[in-house]
């Protein structure tokens, strides 16, 4: 049996997560040991009770992984591990992030800039408008949108990406051997052309109701930011923007008339300081710090410096010195992110850490 085919399997054992997965792997010499071996040997070795072992249920895994294999190779759908490199990074740093992924269609999952754009279903002609409006400026950034190919907002985002040229994805909440709504295949298979799809169910999953939530939580783990366009006070985009706040992404949303029915969640987020109110796409930019193109001279600088690094560069080259909760607000880099970048710069003598958490560039660099 191949590699591929227990990594799959692994994903569809019952009630094992990401950390649990971690710390079983960590104590066997290999991944095939987990399906190989008996209850018994596995709980020397591991720890793991035997009844949670025999819940696990290896046997039925291993027998839908190999269907699952079969579907990746004769549909060229790829599976990715959520220790493997090509996995979704951001996504994995959540706690309750899928062990396998199945795409078709996509090359990065790890782009340097993602924004998840989401909204209602019930769209109305001011959310169209805001959808055109927010992707026309955006286009010109090199970056990645996700949505949900849902009706409404969704599938407006998707169809404007296509005809945009913009770089999208669409999380599904069933297998990748359907596209639901039906309605929507003819802009699925044209986003094959710069895009891709993206699930965590077996093939033969059916868009069931309760999937959805957790296709939800793909859309906001993949991302930097949500932006919410127009949504009512229940629904996927709420579920949404509030998982992006669990994940400490940075989530935005349209404000809408107090009369509309659709606006009304958006409103609530920004009421409850759950989602930074934006206007247009330019206010979106500004935020994240996206709108800023780093100068080919300080490419030429700094070649060893990955775009990230950059814009933290350029953020300081504008404050001089700063508490790093400032360059956070102004670099739109999370503290946890900027930890590690701020380290990796200091590390390549780029910038000098002083007492209280302040960062100024090494004198070097300051001119």
């Amino acid at each position: 049996m191949s590699l591929e085919l227990y990594k799959i399997a692994l994903g569809q054992l019952k009630g094992i997560g990401p950390s649990r997965a971690t710390r079983i792997l960590g104590k066997l010499s290999s991944l095939s040991d987990l399906f190989t071996q008996s209850d018994r040997e596995l709980h020397l070795q591991t720890g793991v009770s035997l009844s949670i072992l025999k819940e696990m249920n290896r046997g039925e895994a291993l027998f839908t992984a190999e269907k699952q294999q079969s579907f990746n190779e004769r549909n060229h759908i790829k599976s990715h591990f959520f220790m493997d490199e090509d996995y979704p990074r951001r996504l994995r740093q959540c706690p309750d992030a899928p062990i396998v992924l199945f795409s078709k269609g996509l090359t990065d999952l790890n782009h340097s800039n993602v924004v998840s754009v989401v909204g209602t279903r019930n769209q109305t002609e001011y959310g169209r408008k805001l959808v055109e409006e927010l992707l026309e400026t955006i286009q010109s950034k090199d970056l990645t949108v996700i949505s949900g190919l849902a009706y409404g907002v969704d599938i407006h985002v998707h169809e404007t990406c296509v005809q945009k040229g913009i770089f999208n994805i669409g999380v599904f909440g069933h297998s990748l051997d359907r596209i639901y709504p039906y309605q929507h295949r003819k802009v699925a298979e044209k986003m094959l052309e710069n895009g891709g799809w993206m699930s965590e169910f077996i093939v033969g999953t059916k868009p069931d109701r309760m999937n959805f939530p957790m296709r939800n939580r793909i859309i906001a783990g993949m991302s930097d930011a949500i932006i919410v366009v127009e949504s009512k006070t229940k629904g996927g985009s709420i579920i949404t923007a509030e998982l992006g706040n669990d994940y400490n992404r940075d989530v935005f949303a349209f404000p809408g008339s107090v009369h509309q029915e659709q606006s009304e969640g958006c409103n609530w987020l920004i009421q409850k300081q759950k989602a930074h109110l934006i206007q247009n796409g330019t206010d979106f930019l500004t935020f994240m710090n996206w709108h800023l193109d780093i100068p080919k001279k300080q490419l030429e600088l700094f070649p060893e410096l990955g775009e990230n690094e950059l814009k933290v560069y350029q953020t300081l080259v504008e404050l001089k010195e700063a508490h790093i909760d400032v360059i956070a607000m102004k670099s739109g880099f999370s503290t946890s992110q900027l930890n590690v970048l701020l380290f990796q710069l200091e590390m390549k003598n780029v910038v000098h850490s002083s007492s209280g958490n302040r960062y100024t560039l090494q004198w070097k660099h300051c001119a």
